[in-house]
């Protein structure tokens, strides 16, 4: 029998500190700490299948919280029942005793394990929709306001406008305009078009 902890953070700047010091305190060896900085929408994460394929019958799996292990409510289910009936593990979930697939194997105490996993499952997955909405409705308020998202426009050549009108009187066809400037020629015409409709800016001549 060993023990393992799994440790996950949506995000490589958010901070694992407070999972690690949970699992430390229950005296995890340095080796079986498994972590990974990727979201929890589902369960294809490099150091979380690492850790199943060592996972043995009777190993004991700690995680700081329900939401640590994953936040799709139909795959929580499905990764739980895959770690304690076909892997043979058991579960500790530190910030709920109840939690705890070692106490309570008889017919009371699995069906109150069960609807605590299912309400907390829920409740993650529930978090990982609001965070999503939330992120949502700030872009759109940055939107609203004026805000650009993504990389500014490269500053037009300054052979541009003279190119363009060339190409608009048809003294130069697409291709050729657009190999001037030395762009693609989507790329062309969609700043031809930003400039005739002054949302671009266009070197002086």
């Amino acid at each position: 029998m060993a023990n393992y902890g799994y440790i996950r953070v949506s995000t490589r700047e958010q901070n694992e500190d407070r999972q690690l010091i949970a699992l430390r305190d229950v005296d995890i060896p340095a080796g079986n700490l498994y972590m990974d900085k990727q979201s929890g929408k589902d369960f294809q994460r490099p150091q979380y299948q690492r850790m199943i394929r060592r996972l043995g019958r009777d190993d004991v799996l700690y995680i700081k919280s329900i939401d640590r292990l994953g936040r799709n409510y139909g795959e929580i289910q499905e990764q739980w029942r895959f770690l304690t009936k076909e892997k043979g593990a058991d579960i500790v979930v530190l910030d709920m005793p109840l939690l705890d697939t070692r106490r309570g194997k008889d017919l009371l105490g699995t069906f109150l394990s069960d609807i605590v996993l299912q309400v907390l499952s829920f409740v993650a997955e529930n978090e990982r929709v609001n965070i999503r909405q939330r992120q949502a409705e700030g872009i759109a308020a940055a939107k609203a306001r004026g805000v650009r998202f993504g990389r500014p426009p490269l500053p037009l050549p300054e052979n541009f406008r003279a190119v363009h009108r060339q190409w608009r009187e048809k003294k130069l066809p697409l291709p050729k305009a657009a190999a001037a400037c030395g762009m693609k020629e989507g790329t062309f015409y969609a700043r031809a078009r930003k400039m005739e409709a002054g949302e671009g800016p266009a070197p002086q001549s």
